[in-house]
């Protein structure tokens, strides 16, 4: 009969070398997700949810406008509506009427907002 002899691996450390590293705790994927999940509801309360709301407010308010009413537009210049139609407005300015898109209505001019934008 052959037999083998049984061979084992034996790793020979130097005497003054430490006898095991010890490995730190490994964090875990849920403790890793909890900062993660703050910073995200920290970031809609800031940034996102004002913005939300503001935006709310301008397209309600575009949408109460009526003839008569003076207005800025994303570009600053002022006009007053002449005519309202569903998606647009026809609007006199100095150098005459022309028709713009609600969208581009910015605020009312006079206000503080309006003030704000034009600048």
């Amino acid at each position: 009969m052959n037999e083998t002899p049984e061979t084992t691996a034996v790793t020979v450390q130097p005497a003054d070398a430490p006898a095991a590293a010890v490995q730190p705790p490994q964090p875990s994927g849920f403790g890793m997700m909890v900062p993660m999940l703050l910073i995200l509801a920290i970031f809609y309360f800031m940034m996102i949810r004002p913005q939300q709301r503001k935006e709310k407010e301008r397209r309600k308010m575009i949408e109460e406008l009526r003839a008569g009413a003076k207005i800025v537009f994303a570009g600053g210049l002022v006009g007053t509506i002449v005519e309202a139609t569903e998606k647009t407005f026809i609007v006199e300015t100095v150098n005459g009427q022309i028709e713009i898109l609600r969208a581009c209505v910015n605020g009312l001019a006079g206000t503080d907002a309006a003030a704000a934008a034009a600048k």
